[in-house]
Parts: C-alpha cells; structure tokens; sequence
C-alpha cells in the first residue's frame, strides 16, 4: 500500500515497522535502514516520529514482547506483523505519550484480516489493565548474561539504568570557547539530550562538533601535535578534527567514500585540515613510518546501546568473534606504521572483553618492542579510573550523575625507540 493511500499518521507506523523489520530480521543498523526507509515519507516530523518509535521499540523490546504475551493466550510468533504492530502501539502509548485512541488507529491499517481484531483486543485489555513498563528496562536475557559473566550484576543493572533514556549531547570544541553547558573536561561541553544542534552558536562558524565524550578520550591521549598521525577508521571525522585542532599533521584513512564526504564537510566547516585517503587499513601502509597512529578500530558497537539501541538486538558471538579478529588484524597492521619510540593508540566502542582486554593481551605477546603507556587519572574526565594495568575501560554507570556516557575501550602502546 502507497504511502499516498494511507490514512494521516499511518505512513510513519508503517515506516517504523520497516525499520524495525530491517533490524530484528534482517541485522541491519537503524543507521543503514533510515535513508532507504525514511525516504518514502515527506515531512521532517514524520521521519522523526517514525525513528523515535523505533528507537522505543528497541530500547523496550523485551519488556514490550512480556506485556502482549501477557495477555494472548498463544504467544504471537516473534516475526508476526500482528506484534510489530502491537508493540508499535505500545511504544507509542507507554513511552511516546501518544493517546491510546491515535496509538491503536495508526498501526490497524498495517494488520490484514483476521490479525487485526487480534490486535485490538489485545491493545484494548493492555489499556484496560493500564499496563505499564518496568523501570528500568530489561535487557535482552543473551546481552544481560553476557555482561553479567564480563563484569558483574551492577554494571548490568547501571547498564538497564543507562538504557531507559537516550543520553545528552556531548561537544568537543576546537578552541576554548563553545555553547554554555557541563564541562566534564576541558574544551568539552555537555547539554541536555534534545538540544537542537544547528541553532546552537559556533555551528555554522565550525567552532564545535557532536562527540560523545568517551569517544573524544582516545585522540586526547596523544596530547598536543608533535609530528604525523594516522587516524585509521578514521570517518566521519571527530577524532581527525581533534587530532588536526591539537596540531597534528593528519592522514585520515577510511574505506568508506560516503563516511568520508561526511569528513570532509566536517573538515570544511570546522576550517581545519588532513590529508585524505580511501582506503582499506587493512591492505594500505603510509610511504613512511609516522609519530603515533589513532586505531578506533572496526567492533561490535555493543557500548552505544544508549543512542544506538539496535545493537542491543543485532549483535551475537559470532559478531564479536569476527570483529575481534578483524582488530588483531588491524592491530599488527597498525603497529607497523609506529617509528620507533612512537605512540599507538587502540579504541573500540564495545563492552566485550574479546575486543578490548584480550587484544592488549594479544598484541603484547607478540610485539616485544611495544609496552602499554599508562594512562594517567589527570588525563581523564574525573570520575573515570584508568585501569591499574594502564589502559581504560569505560563501563555503564562511569558518571552517571553526570548524564553517563558510551562504553569504550582504550588503550595506549609506546614503541621501543
């Protein structure tokens, strides 16, 4: 059915069921859906609207799925479009303050036949009861195993704290001067979750950019520019404009010409500069040796569940296992760009041991000339503890008064001069 056929408010439930579609059967990032997804609806709003019911779905998934068994008295098969549909409804309803009457309305055209009285019902006995969600919410049973056996049952607790809202907006300021907001380091600021981005003063004048503030730790820790760098992975941009506003002399590598057009146009508006290469890290190596590399290597993503919840539902083992090999891979690569007494710098944002402890261990054992830099609590926004064997582990619950902030894994190497 065309969107032009829909009744008013339905194309966008019916955009966020594609959505939620691509994730849940077909592994895809609600990054990758949007643009094919999103481009069949017109206005601004509904586009927001349909991402923001999405996002509501993911972040609540399991908690939804517990309700609409609750009250069928056969479990609706997980794929049914009958449960996308209800817990399209739901989300809206308990989580988007939609009205009950406009949650239920907007998503029966997208049921045909017989599904669709079914799914009134159990709506209508779901509003009846007045059916809430559990605060904070459940994580899904694989993920709150996992994690419970890396690193204990209060990091999954603050990690379904983390979960329940989606986190504020971090800056990182090319000078000292940027909007007013939580400075929680320097050249940092952090404003509520919301903040409309282009009217915030400097954004035209490139004076900022969006960065979490766990992803703006990896490039500060090779201090002010002292020669080249290499930002590997390096699109779209914050660490280059980092590197590049410290005094870098950077060579920004990617693989990906979309991401890097992105770099550029960041590059363009924040007026700073790096050389730019296309290219797979894997297969590419600089003319010559360089001061220090930037690896924010290809992982999982599992630590940015907070804005990023489809990670929550997509990742498995097997996505874990192959990003951590692809890490040793990059890892070694890297480490033959490094002079002699140079700096290698190695990041993921994933709350798995396999792609952030075990590849230090990894790594070590087979680059003798390479030794951990420690790094130092003064380096560090306070409240954040380097680990005792010098590297950083970002979990959730890391400044959670102060509006949390991304699982990271970083570590620093020195090579032997």
């Amino acid at each position: 059915m065309s969107n032009s056929s829909l009744p008013p408010g339905v194309p966008a439930r019916q955009a966020a069921l594609r959505l939620l579609d691509a994730v849940l059967r077909r592994g895809e990032t609600l990054d990758q859906a949007a643009p094919r997804v999103l481009s069949s609806l017109k206005a601004d709003n509904d586009r927001a609207l349909a991402r923001a019911i999405a996002s509501e779905v993911l972040r609540h998934l399991p908690d939804l799925d517990a309700l609409i068994d609750s009250a069928t008295q056969r479990p609706l098969p997980h794929d049914a479009k009958a449960r996308f549909a209800l817990r399209i409804a739901l989300a809206q309803s308990l989580r988007l303050g939609t009205p009950g009457h406009a949650a239920i309305s907007t998503v029966l055209p997208l049921v045909d036949g017989g599904p669709r009285k079914l799914v009134h019902g159990v709506f209508g006995t779901l509003d009846r009861r007045k059916a809430t969600l559990p605060e904070p919410p459940t994580l899904p049973d694989a993920v709150a195993l996992r994690w419970q056996a890396a690193w204990g049952d209060d990091v999954v607790l603050a990690a379904r704290r983390a979960m329940a809202e989606p986190p504020p907006v971090d800056l990182t300021l090319r000078g000292e001067e940027g909007p007013e907001g939580l400075e929680l380091m320097p050249s940092q600021r952090r404003l509520p979750r919301g903040t409309a981005i282009p009217d915030l003063p400097g954004f035209a004048e490139g004076d900022w950019w969006v960065q979490d503030l766990s992803a703006a730790i990896p490039a500060r820790l090779l201090g002010p520019g002292k020669g080249s760098v290499i930002d590997a992975c390096a699109a779209p941009g914050g660490k280059t404009m980092q590197l590049a506003a410290a005094g870098w002399s950077v060579t920004a590598v990617d693989a990906s010409e979309s991401r890097l057009a992105r770099l550029r146009d960041n590059l363009a508006r924040t007026r700073l500069s790096a050389e730019i290469v296309t290219a797979d890290v894997a297969f590419w190596s600089p003319p010559a040796p360089v001061d220090a590399v930037l690896l924010d290597a290809p992982c999982s993503a599992t630590g940015i569940f907070r804005r990023h919840p489809d990670v929550l539902h997509r990742v498995h083992p097997a996505i874990i296992e192959e990003a951590a090999h692809l890490q040793r891979q990059l890892l070694v690569q890297a480490a033959g760009w490094v002079k002699k007494g140079g700096k290698l710098v190695y990041a993921t944002c994933s709350l798995e041991r396999e792609e952030g402890e075990e590849q230090v261990e990894t790594f070590l054992a087979a680059n003798p000339d390479f030794a951990i830099d420690p790094v130092r609590a003064d380096e560090l926004p306070a409240g954040i503890v380097p680990d005792p064997r010098g590297w950083v582990r970002i979990l959730p619950g890391a400044l959670a008064e102060q509006g949390g902030c991304d699982g990271f894994f970083i570590a620093r190497f020195a090579r032997a001069g």
